[in-house]
């Protein structure tokens, strides 16, 4: 190990040993590949490196600090060869912040390292031990897929940490998860099964019940797809929305296009149900059942909820699953997996014997809905979840699902180290009608290291790089309710409090 490096904190701070000389760091089962000083300006993503555009294309240039970048591949198995990344700051804020993955990951993300860079992070990332976004990689490798599901981020994790100690001569103050969907689920699998590994956790629309989301997407599109007479056109799905949002807006007290408690929207889509013929403005019969599919939980013959529908409000985005196209790959790779084959023919997916053998031989890895997180809590570990109310790729419900069983398994007031954030009009983890811009990081660290639970979060909708909606989030069950008075987009003038119980 290198060892006696001068560290200055609160300013510059710079090794005493050039980060060349970290090639010759020596930890077990790992083979560190690079250790290069990148320096401040533009660092160009290899291609296919999660650059932020498509796989394989020549990814975006990243404004970044002076950093040293450390590349290593850990073999924690004679069948895993999980590729990470930790990248040092020359101006360190004594802090480690690893940043999750999405779909079946297989890339480094890279665009969401240098956002942490530039707070001053030492950050990390890993592919998870593989190469590309399907799940071919996981057929005929069972321990491929436990590296997907959880080893490659504990490994990278405490490899990482190996690697930065090194370096900077001593461990962080505090380490933070932050992710969203994929990077949701690895960050709730590292408090259940890895509390030591984080301090305090942010994730975001988590796909932990993996093999239910993907039950309840084939649920939907398989049907459709059986029935082309059932597919609504974007243009069908829009008027929908239109008409939610017609009969619902005003239910929060402010009329802005956004549904503030989509729970709260009574809409009836049958109303919409074309008297004769067929128009953009209408449902056909069989385009009113699509409908009913997407707003409805998948259920077993036998009744059981397997995973929840999409909330009012959502309707324009519903094209990539009632519209007529093909099943996601993402959806698929599941049930690929627990085939054992890339060819499984989706038109034969039934509900109950699918998911029983998926989860029989996928979920049990995958999945991260364990409620309980005492340990972590023990540890004084801080956890925010957040997701948006528009989000179509996984479904709202299902966070505010988790969050409950952690109440019913460890008691209803959580409050000082657990808190939910719903977002109204937020697409998948960002984007859409609502206010999506948030620094759940900086809420974290401040509840984390200071004490200061966050009451409310703030957030933004920008167009054109200027605010035009800030609103205040509150702590799930609560909503922002407006006080009556002074401008909509003034967060002063709205209060977090239960939800009403009137609805439309």
């Amino acid at each position: 190990m290198i060892t006696n490096l001068a560290v200055f904190v609160a300013g510059a701070a710079f090794a005493a040993t050039p980060c060349t000389g970290l090639k010759s760091v020596s930890i077990p089962n790992t083979t560190i590949t690079m250790a290069e000083s990148v320096p401040a300006g533009n660092f160009v993503p290899p291609a296919g490196g999660g650059g932020g555009g498509q796989r394989g294309a020549q990814p975006a240039a990243l404004a970044v600090p002076a950093f040293c970048r450390v590349a290593a591949t850990l073999e924690p198995t004679s069948d895993s060869e999980i590729d990470m990344e930790v990248w040092l700051p020359e101006s360190w804020n004594g802090k480690f912040q690893f940043v999750g993955g999405g779909g079946w990951a297989g890339v480094i993300s890279y665009p969401a390292m240098a956002s942490a860079l530039h707070e001053g992070y030492a950050t990390a990332s890993t592919d998870t031990g593989h190469k590309g976004g399907n799940a071919n990689f996981a057929i005929g490798h069972p321990e491929k897929v436990v590296d997907f599901a959880y080893r490659a981020v504990h490994e990278s994790t405490v490899k990482s940490k190996a690697i930065l100690a090194a370096f900077y001569d001593r461990a962080p103050k505090f380490s933070y998860w932050n992710g969203c969907s994929t990077g949701g689920r690895q960050g709730l699998m590292e408090a259940q099964r890895y509390p030591e590994d984080f301090d305090a956790i942010v994730a975001g629309a988590p796909a932990n019940y993996q093999t239910h989301l993907h039950a309840w997407d084939l649920s939907v599109t398989v049907p459709v797809l059986k029935d082309p007479a059932a597919v609504v056109s974007a243009a069908k799905a829009t008027a929908l929305n239109k008409a939610v949002i017609a009969a619902c807006d005003a239910n929060d007290g402010v009329k802005d296009g956004l549904l503030n408690n989509p729970r709260q929207c009574k809409f009836d889509p049958s109303t919409l149900l074309c008297k004769a013929g067929d128009a953009d403005s209408c449902l056909t019969p069989p385009q009113l059942e699509a409908v009913k599919r997407m707003y409805a939980p998948a259920r077993t013959k036998s009744g059981e909820i397997v995973f929840p529908g999409k909330e009012p409000g959502s309707e324009t985005g519903w094209t990539a699953i009632a519209g007529g196209q093909a099943p996601a790959g993402v959806s698929l790779g599941s049930f690929q997996v627990a085939y054992d084959n890339v060819n499984w023919d989706w038109r034969s997916f039934d509900l109950d014997r699918d998911l029983k053998i998926v989860d029989e031989k996928v979920g049990t890895i995958i999945n991260a809905v364990t409620p309980d997180l005492s340990a972590f809590k023990a540890r004084g570990g801080k956890l925010i979840l957040y997701h948006g109310w528009n989000d179509t790729a996984i479904s709202p419900g299902n966070t505010v699902n988790y969050y409950s069983s952690v109440l019913s398994k460890m008691g209803q007031k959580q409050d000082n180290w657990i808190r939910l954030f719903m977002i109204p009009g937020m697409g998948h983890c960002q984007g859409g009608p609502g206010p999506n811009q948030v620094n759940y990081m900086g809420a974290l660290e401040r509840w984390r290291e200071g004490g200061i639970a966050p009451d409310q979060l703030l957030a933004n909708h920008v167009t054109n790089n200027r605010v035009d909606m800030a609103r205040p989030l509150c702590p799930y069950p609560q909503v922002a309710q407006y006080k009556g008075i002074g401008s909509t987009n003034d967060p002063a003038n709205f209060v977090c409090k239960a939800p009403q119980s009137n609805a439309n």
